[in-house]
């Protein structure tokens, strides 16, 4: 085995030998046998320890045995104690869940304070059998039935070619001692039942099976890079990038071949999991909206409009002068006085600077607020102004007013009120422009 894990490494981690990594070391023969072979292939390593406190003195117990390999083997070891159930029940989600975030939270940051250029772990074939089962049973897109990467970011798992019963011949093989979880005999969680109760039956019909179930993930691999090739492909096509996120054409989308898969496919990445609300957006009235845990999916009259999900923030700013710049949360307002006026932009007007009262107000609109547009004699609120331009949700959400004792300016990006237009008398000509 040693030979071919040395093979493996040079095969497809090469960087290993250029640099210190760190080796996950829970106690457990995976573990143990993944450090045996780094210092038997003459690696750079330490090694780093979790202790999540969910065993008592068993965890405790793990930390003292990690302790003694890392003075065995002369490296470094980094260890760590967690509130592991505090942290579940803080963030409402499960044990196992939180003691991976928190771990892989940790390593991120060892990384970024020590010197070394990754973690390896010592997930193995029966994971990656038991991870498929698992993504099987609960439904999940072929993304899922990929099993578990060989390589996440600076997340390394070179064991993956290995079958426990390998990994257990070594370490007997070569006298190593290792820690035992008592919690992989309970039949509590899912993986220990897959694990105890059904793998055994599936290598008993198939002796050969893990060896083919590792050759089925390749194929399951090459597939998925194909679709991930197509949908990247895809994206470009039908995505329109814009500040709030991303436009995405219906008919567009519609005259896609196999429109459900696609949707599928372009938007999995954003946490999405109602996909018949999603497939039903399509034909949606304007305003039908999709969450996701991080993004939404709002139907405009003839797009998709993809933004993230955010808390709603008050935009109030008081500009109490007039100043050349004032730089605001989302973009600077430019004050210049001007001899005469051009054609503006849709980023700038023109005022007479007599008619500003300061100190001016940047804030969003709010319903109720209206203006006078040119050429009318009363006003007209900015909810039917909006709906008469065709602006999109996200557009309404995001639109912002200039205002001046209590009137609106300029609706910024879009119109100016006549009140503080230029006329004849203007003695003072006042340029206000918005910039990003």
């Amino acid at each position: 085995m040693l030979e071919a894990f040395q093979r493996h490494l040079q095969e497809h981690f090469p960087q290993i030998y250029q640099a210190p990594v760190l080796v996950a070391v829970s106690g457990g023969v995976d573990s143990v046998v993944l450090s045996h072979l780094c210092q038997m292939s003459q690696l750079e390593f330490g090694l780093v320890h979790c202790n999540f406190h969910l065993r008592d003195q068993e965890s405790d117990r793990d930390e003292d045995f990690v302790r003694n390999l890392a003075e065995s083997y002369k490296v470094q070891l980094f260890t760590r104690d967690f509130d592991t159930t505090g942290y579940a029940a803080q963030k409402q989600i499960s044990i196992q869940m939180a003691a991976r975030d928190l771990r892989y939270a940790w390593f991120d940051q060892l990384l970024k304070e020590e010197d070394f250029a990754g973690v390896l772990t010592a997930h193995h074939a029966d994971d990656n059998l038991e991870t498929f089962l698992i993504n099987f049973i609960r439904g999940t897109g072929l993304q899922g039935l990929c099993g578990i990467p060989p390589a996440n970011g600076p997340i390394l798992r070179p064991l993956l070619p290995f079958s426990r019963s390998q990994i257990e011949t070594y370490a007997r093989d070569n006298g190593l001692s290792w820690c035992e979880d008592s919690t992989n005999a309970s039949d509590k969680y899912l993986r220990n039942r897959l694990r105890m109760d059904v793998i055994p039956v599936l290598k008993e019909l198939n002796p050969q099976m893990l060896q083919g179930f590792q050759q089925t993930l390749k194929y399951l691999q090459q597939s998925n890079s194909l679709v991930e090739d197509y949908t990247g492909a895809v994206f470009s096509r039908v995505a329109t990038p814009h500040s709030y996120g991303y436009s995405f054409d219906v008919s567009q989308l519609k005259s896609l071949p196999n429109t459900r898969g696609i949707l599928y496919e372009l938007f999995k990445t954003f946490g999405f999991t109602q996909w018949e609300d999603i497939f039903d957006l399509l034909d949606a009235q304007p305003g039908k909206v999709v969450n996701s845990s991080t993004h939404r999916l709002i139907k405009d009259r003839h797009e998709l409009l993809l933004t993230q999900l955010q808390q709603p923030r008050e935009l109030h700013v008081e500009i109490p002068r007039q100043e050349d710049v004032v730089e605001v949360p989302n973009g600077r307002l430019r004050f210049e006085k001007v001899e005469q006026m051009h054609t503006p932009s849709s980023n700038e007007i023109f005022v007479d600077a007599s008619k500003l009262a300061f100190p001016l107000v940047l804030r969003g609109w709010k319903e109720g607020d209206s203006f006078q547009p040119f050429g009318m004699k009363g006003t007209k609120k900015l909810s039917k102004y909006f709906k008469d331009i065709k602006l999109s949700l996200v557009q309404k959400e995001n639109a912002m007013v200039l205002e001046s004792a209590g009137k609106i300016v300029w609706i910024v990006g879009r119109r100016a009120d006549s009140r503080f237009q230029v006329t004849n008398e203007t003695s003072s000509i006042l340029k206000i422009s918005f910039e990003l």
